[in-house]
């Protein structure tokens, strides 16, 4: 009876030292939120693209058969989400929209789900379109194409418009979210440093010793929390549980089947 009771205190114990953990992973990463400080143009270029923080809704005044480019940071263990929406003009033909996400390295990422492209009739008054990416990962062998932490780029435009739908002025929103995967995600290697534009200058300045600062640094967001690199998940949490539960269970099996000793005579 006592090692029953010891046996229950120990997983109660262990199951209240893990439950904030999973409360952790079940609850989505904080973003900022929206708030006058968010972006009101959009880059025509990768190098212009304009930056934004995940959470915040960037709009834009553009017209019909532009290149729209914005880009936010990711890190590892994260599903991103980007959300965009035009408003079209009162009159117009059928005219298709498309949202694409690239890398750090400027690959195009194929969405997991979500409606990409999106045709809006005659006459309709808003479009939609919405990408959900693969989960990144903290490291990938140099022949994946899995998304990778560091700035990710968005782009938007309209696709088989006619002749008279050019030029047309629209209104464009985006937003960028993205939920904490977890343990689940997790890889036993991480990146040297991120996929963020002139983050190998930037750091060659910095261990240079006569350098003054002149290198160029394209991108100046990050995550909220800085890189993590996937060194920490809860699979340390998971994995230390696992190993006092085994210990226990050898303590409770030793005790059952060690017997009442040796008898008091031979």
């Amino acid at each position: 009876m006592r090692i029953t009771r010891t046996v229950g205190t120990a997983l109660l114990l262990l199951g209240l030292a893990a439950a904030p953990a999973a409360a952790d992973d079940a609850s989505p990463s904080p973003s900022a939120s929206a708030d006058a400080d968010a972006p009101t143009t959009a880059g025509t270029s990768f190098r212009t693209a304009t930056e934004i923080e995940q959470g915040q809704r960037a709009t834009a005044g553009a017209s019909t058969g532009d290149y729209l480019y914005w880009s936010f940071p990711a890190d590892g263990g994260q599903r991103p989400t980007v959300r965009a929406t035009v408003e079209l003009p009162e009159s117009h033909a059928a005219q298709t929209w498309q949202v694409d996400v690239y890398d750090g390295l400027r690959r195009r990422q194929a969405c997991q789900y979500g409606a990409q492209t999106r045709t809006a009739a005659a006459g309709a008054t808003s479009v939609e379109v919405t990408c959900v990416l693969r989960t990144v990962r903290a490291w990938s062998e140099p022949w994946a194409n899995d998304p990778l932490p560091g700035t990710y780029y968005v782009r938007l435009t309209a696709t088989g418009l006619s002749t008279a739908d050019l030029g047309q002025p629209v209104r464009t929103s985006v937003q960028a979210d993205s939920k904490d995967i977890g343990g689940s995600a997790a890889v036993d290697g991480s990146l040297a440093e991120p996929l963020v534009p002139g983050v190998a200058l930037k750091a060659s300045a910095e261990e240079s010793e006569d350098s003054e600062g002149t290198a160029a640094v394209l991108s100046s967001l990050e995550p909220d929390d800085g890189w993590a690199s996937g060194w920490w998940s809860d699979r340390w949490v998971w994995s230390g549980i696992g190993g006092v539960l085994a210990a226990l269970a050898g303590i409770g099996g030793y005790a059952l089947t060690r017997g009442s000793g040796r008898p008091p005579r031979p």
